[in-house]
């Protein structure tokens, strides 16, 4: 993101007015807030990005500069109608705007009334690839948060709590480096504005307290790794009683035969030599049965043949995959006496057509000779 022009990290075109612009910055800091994106360094580094864009893109005179000169005139200290562009007030009170009533609290009041912990929750299921191509019923145990109803989820002894004096109850604390303001999580109040006077005895000053559960979720044919499953209403518990969602994400075994790719799977199929020369037609296992392969004449190593409609079922119900068989040629690893004759024989039958590489490079070794009469 750090290639893109202060236009471009905004999203506004260059011919934007001053609203489109304070517009456009209060969607993408929202969007990238710390707040709303804990331990997500790149949300934060975006954010950051953002700031700077609107610092310059709001004043005129630093715009000015930027359209004709870039950063490098802006670094050159060419002006700055903000006393050393700062600009503190005006980012300030747009944060105070714009996550005014955020999760029921205004800043100034902190997070008093959000919760301490993200409604929904996430779990990782393991599963096998019969079960990812067929679909199946599992049962998940998983460990979920109640706010705690002692302290009203607020970790404090009866619901007591104070406004905490380093970032004065907004959550947030606020430092200038060069042209730049930068803001993030209060340290000392980790962002909720409030301090616990005495921690709450029920929760240990978590503010929540943990349930284990099970549910048997429906897991879809055609699942594959990565992919995410929705459970509705089987995450975490907030203040208000309302309750998130389960999220669970799949890993999926890897067969010792069956490679996925995508809907469409790969089967190796070993070919002894003789099979492949004379073009067989044989047996292979699908993932429904089997299939006849029939060879053709002259089979190289490789070589592929696709089972339309063979594969896996897309999980989006759009139909299924296909089924691809690659040919692995294989040879024997030791001759008897007998063999080896009979092919000699065989080699011999086929004349000239047996030794190809001798009508491939006789020019060549004239040529050689050439080289040193």
């Amino acid at each position: 993101m750090e290639e893109l022009s202060y236009y471009e990290i905004l999203e506004v075109s260059r011919n934007a007015n001053g609203d489109e612009i304070k517009k456009a910055y209060r969607k993408m800091a929202k969007l990238y807030h710390p707040d709303r994106n804990p331990d997500d360094p790149d949300a934060e580094h975006k954010f950051k990005l953002c700031n700077e864009a609107y610092q310059v893109l709001s004043d005129e005179k630093q715009r000015s500069i930027y359209d004709r000169y870039g950063k490098e005139g802006l670094q050159g200290g060419m002006g700055s109608s903000r006393g050393g562009f700062g600009g503190f007030d005006d980012l300030g009170s747009i944060f105070e705007e714009m996550f005014n009533g955020f999760a029921g609290g205004g800043r100034r009041g902190g997070r008093s009334q959000a919760d301490k912990f993200p409604l929904d929750m996430g779990v990782e299921m393991r599963i096998s690839f019969k079960e990812a191509v067929f679909g199946c019923e599992k049962e998940i145990t998983f460990t979920s948060k109640t706010s705690c109803k002692s302290c009203k989820g607020t970790g404090a002894k009866e619901g007591k709590v104070t406004g905490c004096s380093q970032c004065g109850g907004k959550g947030q604390v606020y430092m200038r480096q060069g042209f730049m303001t930068f803001s993030q999580t209060c340290p000392a109040c980790h962002g909720e504005g409030t301090m616990a006077s005495e921690k709450c005895p029920d929760c240990n000053g978590k503010s929540y307290t943990e349930n284990q559960e099970k549910v048997t979720v429906k897991i879809p044919a055609g699942i594959d790794t990565g992919n995410r499953l929705r459970v509705s209403g089987r995450g975490n518990t907030g203040k208000s009683g309302v309750r998130g969602d389960l999220y669970v994400t799949f890993d999926v075994e890897e067969d010792s035969h069956f490679i996925r790719n995508g809907n469409d799977v790969y089967l190796e199929v070993p070919v002894f030599f003789t099979q492949a020369v004379l073009g067989e037609a044989i047996t292979i296992p699908s993932l429904t049965g089997e299939l006849t392969l029939e060879l053709e004449t002259g089979t190289k190593d490789t070589q592929q043949y696709r089972f339309r409609g063979e594969g896996i079922s897309d999980v989006h119900g759009r139909g299924k995959g296909d089924l691809i068989a690659q040919v692995r040629l294989t040879y024997p690893s030791r001759l008897s006496g007998e063999q080896e004759e009979l092919l000699l024989k065989l080699q011999e039958s086929f004349g000239i057509e047996s030794k190809p590489h001798e009508s491939l490079f006789e020019s060549a070794f004239e040529k050689v000779k050439g080289w040193f009469k």
